[in-house]
This record gives C-alpha cells, sequence and structure tokens, in this order.
C-alpha cells in the first residue's frame, strides 16, 4: 500500500507528521508560493516520470524573488528530493508533487521582511482535473483575473488563489465545468488555473502576458511541440470574449488540466462542439511525452523508481 512522504523542515517524514501551527504567517496571509508538477504513471514501464521539474523549479525561484523569500537549494538537491519522496511513497497511479516555499515564522503583522522560510515538498495521488474527451463546457466569470498591480500575476502565490477559487465555485454551481476570467481591460486572462488558446486560420493564439496571465509551464509546452510538430505559429495577443465564440478550436492547457478541449463557452458551441483535430493531436502528443513514451523529449521527463519491469 502506498504511504505519501513530505519534505518538511528539513527532513523527510510521513505526510501525516508534516503539520504546522495555527499562528504560521503563511497560513494567516497567504504568504507562500508553490508549484504544481505532475508525475505520470507508464504502466508497461512501472514508472513515475515526472515532467519538467527544473522548469518548475525555475519559476518557483522567480516566485520567491517576488516574494522576498530566501531559497538556497541547487538544482540537484531539489531534484533528488522528488525522486526520493516519490519513490519512498510508492504510488503506482499519476501524482501530483506540490512544493511549496512558506513564511514559517509563528507572528501575527502583515509584512514580507524580518520572517523566516521554509520549503515544504508533498507528494499526493492525482488523477483526471477535468474530462479531457468530453471536453470543458466553461463561463465567462463575473470575478476579474487580479492585477498584477495588486498580487503579481508572475508569481504562484498562494494568496492569488482566493481569486481563482471563487471563480471556480460560480462557474460549478451555475453548472459548468470551469471559468474563464477576463482581465480588468475585459480581454480574455486565464482559467481559474489554467492558459487559454484558440486556433484560428491556421494558428494558435493565446493572451500574453501582460493580460495577467500565470506564464505557465504545459503553455510553453504547447507552443514548442506546435511549432516543432505542427509547424504552426503561436501569436501572443490580446483576445476578446467573442473571439472564443466563433475560433475553430479552443483549449485550455496547465499542469492539472494537461490539455483540455474547451467545448462550449456561454452556452454556445465552440466549433461543432466537440475537440477539434488540432487539440486532438496535440493532446495525444502531449500524452505520448509525458509518460516518457517519446524519445525525443525525453529530457523534459524524470523518472523516478530505481527498480522498474524488465522489458519482454
Amino acid at each position: 500500500m502506498a504511504t505519501p512522504y513530505a519534505y518538511f523542515k528539513k527532513q523527510i517524514v510521513p505526510l501525516a507528521e508534516a503539520k504546522i501551527g495555527v499562528m504560521t504567517h503563511a497560513f494567516n496571509y497567504g504568504t507562500a508560493v508553490f508549484e504544481g508538477i505532475r508525475g505520470n504513471w507508464n504502466e508497461e514501464e512501472g514508472q513515475v516520470y515526472v515532467f519538467r521539474m527544473k522548469e518548475h523549479f525555475d519559476r518557483l525561484r522567480k516566485s520567491c524573488r517576488i516574494m522576498q523569500m530566501e531559497f538556497d537549494y541547487s538544482d540537484e538537491e531539489l531534484f533528488s528530493t522528488v525522486t526520493r519522496l516519490v519513490e519512498m511513497s510508492g504510488f503506482r497511479e499519476d501524482v501530483y508533487i506540490r512544493p511549496l516555499v512558506y513564511k514559517s515564522s509563528e507572528v501575527l503583522g502583515v509584512r514580507l521582511h524580518n520572517l523566516e522560510d521554509d520549503l515544504l515538498i508533498f507528494v499526493a495521488p492525482f488523477g483526471p482535473y477535468l474530462d479531457i474527451e468530453k471536453g470543458a463546457r466553461c463561463c465567462t466569470s463575473s470575478w476579474r483575473r487580479v492585477e498584477d498591480t495588486g498580487i503579481p500575476a508572475r508569481a504562484k502565490i498562494t494568496g492569488i488563489y482566493a481569486n481563482s477559487a471563487l471563480a471556480k465555485t460560480e462557474a460549478q454551481l451555475s453548472g459548468f465545468d470551469e471559468a474563464i476570467m477576463l482581465d480588468e481591460r475585459g480581454h480574455i486572462s486565464e482559467g481559474s488555473g489554467e492558459n487559454i488558446f484558440i486556433i484560428q486560420g491556421g494558428k494558435l493564439i493565446t493572451p500574453p502576458p501582460s493580460s495577467n496571465i500565470l506564464v505557465g509551464i504545459t503553455r510553453d509546452t504547447v507552443m514548442t511541440l506546435a511549432q516543432e510538430e505542427f509547424a504552426m505559429e503561436t501569436v501572443e495577443r490580446d483576445i476578446d470574449r467573442t473571439e472564443l465564440y466563433t475560433s475553430d478550436e479552443c483549449f485550455m492547457t496547465g499542469t492539472a488540466a494537461h490539455v483540455t478541449p474547451v467545448v462550449e463557452l456561454d452556452r454556445r458551441p465552440i466549433g461543432n462542439g466537440r475537440m477539434g483535430p488540432v487539440t486532438g493531436r496535440l493532446v495525444d502528443l502531449y500524452f505520448q511525452i509525458i509518460t516518457g513514451r517519446n524519445p525525443k523529449y525525453a529530457h523534459w521527463c524524470t523518472p523516478c523508481y530505481s527498480k522498474v519491469k524488465a522489458s519482454p
């Protein structure tokens, strides 16, 4: 039976023992930054492959700089800790790896300076987030994406996800799968935890960083694959809400969501209301890559289990 473990207070412990105090600054004020990293199960090989771990930790370092946090771990230390946690936990399914740097001082008072920082990493099983085959039915949220001048959008700050939670709950309680948020100018920004793409005239089009998006790693993966494998250009520009209604295809990308087609927005079908052909090709290629089945992109995948099934 799998037993989840965590890296906590500079040691590996069972996840059930990784506890913080109720006065912890990050718990009270949202002063933490995090990453979500997928470990993808390959049944034939008996292996978990962690996808683009370096890029996730590079982004975590940037988030730490924005939030004035000390983060002095090397890549080698982080990679070793993650692979050890996954192997010790023993999951034989897809997993979610959560590195989190947080203000660990147990004090009251709103600030970032003169506080202690700590690193927590845990592993948990994590299946499909959205139904990729069926596609996502979305609505335009009444909640606008937080401006970068309010909470920095380029950092994965725990506190900013109250914005996402409001939008996601609004969508689901209204009968939809996911929300799409606009920025304060009224342009498409992102989903509650996903970047947005449309396909129009043979090109990928996606909002730019100036639309207050989190610059996603799955987003970058899709842009790279579209160019290298399909010779498709990606245009980063402002997108209006109605452009999604009339696009040939639309899809969302994210560590949790993978590549998920958007088949409906605001009760209007997008395209024919099903996964489009380009999205389908991207989905197939993406899943080959993240499960370690495409040698060309093996450098994006880190195996975790030292003992795997013998080849037939």
